[in-house]
Parts: structure tokens; C-alpha cells; sequence
């Protein structure tokens, strides 16, 4: 079998919502799978397994986790069945352990909707093995970019790397009414620093975020922006695949790195 090699990807997954109201970013992702080779496989570190280790999924069909609460009743009647994949799980934590990271094995974790809601737009049909990974919050940003570095060879063997998060994000600050508020100049000036920087490649000034400007009221806990660097280390050509505002400051950016 001839396999391509697959890019690694940033994905601002928003608001739940955008499982119902996908918005531009759900076509945005949508064209994205259809430019892509179809994947042998899919690891997506979310912002929303946060853990004290690192840790990999090793279920063999995870259950769709309705991760929230408040929204419309449909959107918890919504199932993402893809299988896992233990063997690309167990390859995942031998790649991790000859780097120096210890990671564990967790076969009961379900899937949080930081990896079915974007993969609902990319690969509705589900039928593509997803192995979901934790964002161990005791690591420092160049540990988490190490993570997508030692993963980045299976990018080879046609395996898509996902980090999923969000740009910007801070809740108290959106604009719940108002899908079209206007964005402030705090959220687009971090977003476009960050953009320059990582076009420039100067991931050390992304990796250094603490310094970021306006990062504070972007991202008041940086959950969301970990993602990011974990698909930093999975390739080092960056471009923006699409870039937009949801109700006002909350950043739908989708990079790529090849």
C-alpha cells in the first residue's frame, strides 16, 4: 500500500453548537478532509482531557461523551462510533517511552466532544480508528510540543494528528446572543501575533506563552491553547487553513503543518 504522508492539525473546535450550527469553520473542516488523503488512523490530543500524566486511549470503541451540559436535547442524542485502534495505541506508548515521557494506558476513557465534534464535520461517516491522548497539564509547553515531535513519524504511515482546542477562549467574555458580534482588538491582536510568529517560525516565541500578549484574556485557563503546540511538533511548514470569529471573541482558527 502506497501511503501519503498526512499534515498535523490545529483544530479551534468552539462551542458544541457547532455540531448543530457548524457555521464556517464545519464546511471549512469538511473541505479540509476532502484535500487530504483519507487517514489509516486519527490521534487528536483534546483540550478536554486534562490529566496529571500523559495518557493514551486504548478502548477499543470509546462511548460518545455529551461532555456539557445546557445545550438543546439534540445535541445529546448525537453518537460519533468510530473505533479505537489499541495496536496504534500500545505503537503510541512504545513511541512515547523511547523519547524519555511516560505515559499510561486508559481503556475506559470516553470520547469528549473536543474530538467528535470537529470529526463529525471531517469524517461523518466515523468509519476512520481515532486514538484520543490527554493534555497533561504538569507539562510544560516544550514537553507538549516534544509529545507531537516523538508522534510525528506516523504522520507516514497516513496517520492525521489533531490537536483540538481553540484559538482564543474565554467564555465569561463571548458574546452568547450575538453570533456576529464584532471582534475585539485583544482577541484578533493575539490571534494575529501568534499567526506571525508561527509563520515566521518562531515557535519559541509561540512555545514562550506566558510572554504572548493579551494571552491572560484569551485564554484565562491555557487548556485550549495547549493543543497547539502539541501540533506544532507534528510538522514544521505552517499555514492557515481558515481563519474566523464566533460570537465575537472566540477564535475558529484552523492551522495546518506539514
Amino acid at each position: 500500500m502506497n501511503l501519503q504522508t498526512l499534515p498535523s492539525l490545529f483544530i479551534s473546535h468552539g462551542s458544541p453548537m457547532l455540531a448543530l450550527n457548524p457555521e464556517q469553520v464545519g464546511p471549512a473542516l469538511e473541505r479540509l478532509s476532502l484535500n487530504l488523503p483519507k487517514p489509516q488512523a486519527i490521534i487528536v490530543m483534546s483540550a478536554h482531557w486534562e490529566s496529571n500524566v500523559l495518557e493514551v486511549s486504548t478502548s477499543n470503541r470509546p462511548d460518545t461523551w455529551h461532555d456539557f451540559r445546557g445545550f438543546p436535547a439534540e445535541l445529546y442524542e448525537i453518537r460519533y462510533p468510530a473505533p479505537g485502534n489499541p495496536k496504534l495505541a500500545e505503537e503510541i506508548l512504545q513511541l512515547l517511552a523511547d523519547a524519555g515521557l511516560a505515559a499510561h494506558a486508559n481503556s475506559t476513557r470516553p470520547r469528549d466532544h473536543g474530538v467528535w465534534m470537529p470529526l463529525l464535520h471531517m469524517y461523518p461517516e466515523a468509519d476512520i480508528p481515532v486514538v484520543e491522548i490527554s493534555l497533561p497539564m504538569t507539562m510544560s509547553a516544550q514537553e507538549i510540543y516534544k509529545i507531537g515531535q516523538t508522534l510525528a513519524p506516523l504522520r507516514d504511515q497516513q496517520i492525521l494528528l489533531i490537536g483540538s482546542g481553540s484559538i482564543t477562549h474565554n467564555l465569561r467574555e463571548l458574546a452568547w446572543d450575538g453570533r456576529h458580534a464584532s471582534v475585539p482588538e485583544w482577541a484578533s491582536s493575539f490571534r494575529n501575533y501568534v499567526v506571525s510568529k508561527l509563520t515566521h517560525q518562531d515557535y519559541d516565541a509561540v512555545l514562550d506563552w506566558q510572554s504572548i500578549p493579551h494571552v491572560q484574556r484569551n485564554h484565562p485557563t491555557i487548556e485550549h491553547f495547549a493543543p497547539l503546540f502539541f501540533a506544532m511538533g507534528g510538522g514544521s511548514r505552517f499555514s492557515v487553513v481558515h481563519s474566523s470569529f464566533s460570537m465575537g471573541s472566540l477564535g475558529m482558527d484552523l492551522y495546518r503543518f506539514d
